[in-house]
């Protein structure tokens, strides 16, 4: 184990992949020459422009060109610069990517994961700050990968890369900077599979991606007044690790999940609803959420520190879920 950022244990992922297996290819716009946020840093002079692609400024020629290289024996990396231009090829997507294993009766393979930043926090507007994994997670046949901390954007995209099916790995750019403990021999994290990041007893705060950092620190200041939050990051949200919520449901009888993406119909709905369902009886309180409001990202810095979820928020939050009886 040694500290690496977060976005070094992606790159560090990468190289071990590629090494390992001479089917894996990079390809995105400038991942080889001028990596926008360096996560593909150095894999040009080492693999050489054959398995680290630069390519046109098509999202359509890029997703389509990992669903054909994957259908042909391949396992495409490639990368989508923000999130936010997903949806310029979302028929890839949503019709070819997803649905060929399914239509071929399993015979098919799609080896591919689609890396994406997601999220705001930069002032970079309203079309490069978008945190849309809900809308992934509403097409069977794509898996959904948000990783928070170093060590499990490395496990998870190795995991990710020997997934024989599309899945799509999204970073939070405020995740990019953030250090932590990480081996240096190549290891997976299972796909669908929660984590406690914090233990507790009197609530379950479930956070995603970038907001799992937020969590701890809101933890850390209801432990002052005597609230023991439990933290649980899923990891991944297509599969849904629902059971590990549910057991911390049923221990800590409140809930409150927290996602950077927009309150309504959000994964936050998902998991409410599943809780309400399937944990009903042990529930003192209603589920609650902590989202962002229902308008664009803001580029405005103050505005968009008001929009986004914060340790605050969350607090607050938690705060009068402790007090309120269902």
């Amino acid at each position: 184990m040694r500290p690496i950022i977060y976005l070094m244990a992606i790159n560090e992922a990468l190289q071990q992949e590629m090494e390992r297996d001479s089917t894996i290819f990079v390809a995105g716009e400038d991942v080889g020459q001028h990596p926008p946020f360096g996560v593909t840093m150095g894999l040009l002079p080492r693999f050489g422009p054959q398995r680290v692609v630069d390519t046109p400024i098509s999202e359509s020629a890029i997703l389509g060109l990992a669903v054909g290289a994957a259908a042909a024996g391949l396992r495409p990396v490639v990368e989508i610069m923000f999130m936010d231009f997903l949806f310029v090829a979302f028929d890839q997507v949503i019709n070819q990517m997803a649905k060929m294993r399914y239509m071929f009766g399993g015979k098919a393979k799609l080896p591919i994961v689609v890396r994406s930043p997601c999220g705001g926090g930069y002032s970079l507007a309203a079309q490069h700050s978008q945190s849309l994994e809900a809308m992934l997670c509403h097409i069977p046949g794509l898996k959904v990968v948000m990783p928070a901390t170093p060590y499990d954007a490395k496990g998870l995209l190795t995991a990710a890369i020997r997934d024989d099916n599309p899945v799509f790995f999204l970073e939070h750019k405020k995740c990019y900077t953030v250090a932590g403990d990480v081996p240096q021999e190549q290891y997976e994290v299972p796909l669908g599979v929660a984590e406690v990041k914090r233990p507790g007893s009197d609530v379950t705060i479930v956070a995603t991606s970038y907001m799992v950092h937020e969590a701890l620190q809101a933890a850390d200041e209801l432990a002052k007044r005597g609230i023991e939050a439990e933290v649980i990051d899923p990891r991944t949200l297509l599969p849904l690790d629902m059971e590990a919520i549910l057991t911390s449901v049923r221990k800590t009888h409140r809930v409150v999940i927290v996602h950077e993406a927009v309150e309504f119909c959000g994964v936050g709905a998902e998991i409410a609803a599943q809780v309400a369902e399937a944990a009903f009886d042990a529930l003192e309180a209603p589920p609650l959420r902590v989202a962002a409001p229902f308008c664009p990202v803001p580029f405005s810095p103050p505005l968009e520190e008001a929009y986004l979820p914060n340790a605050q928020k969350i607090t607050d939050t938690v705060l009068s879920v402790a007090q309120a009886k269902t």
